[in-house]
């Protein structure tokens, strides 16, 4: 069983920054691509941002490509951070972020259409407005 908790979210005009935080643990955390998913009100959920579980690689949806950086500082192999910078945040970028987790991929590859994960958090809010 994993725990995932976000934090970072709230409120930054369009072309601010912000940084969003997850602290990830329990065992097995080594094996886990860590992913970025977020909702807006009345959009599908979407996959923007995956690191691999070696930390190696990462991927990127196209809607968040050149402003958006997935990082990982893993510990030991039960207690991971990862990290989402978010640069150049527009509007459309206004959303529920999740932190979410998967053992499916090998350790050195993330993909970020896949949508079948194993444990995610509650969620952080980003609101991009003037």
């Amino acid at each position: 069983q994993l725990q995932l908790v976000e934090s970072g979210g709230g409120l930054v005009q369009p072309g601010g920054s912000l940084r969003l935080s997850c602290a990830a643990s329990g065992e097995g955390l080594d094996w886990d691509a860590i992913f970025w998913f977020r909702q807006a009100p009345g959009k599908e959920r979407e996959g923007i941002s995956c690191i691999s579980a070696s930390g190696s690689n990462t991927h990127y949806a196209d809607s968040v490509k050149g402003r958006f950086t997935i990082s990982r500082d893993s510990r030991d192999n039960a207690s991971v951070s990862v990290y989402l910078q978010m640069n150049d945040l527009r509007p459309e970028d206004t959303a529920i972020y999740y932190c979410e987790t998967t053992s499916t991929f090998v350790r050195t590859l993330c993909d970020v259409r896949a949508q079948s994960m194993d444990f995610w958090g509650k969620g952080a809010l980003v609101n991009v407005s003037s």
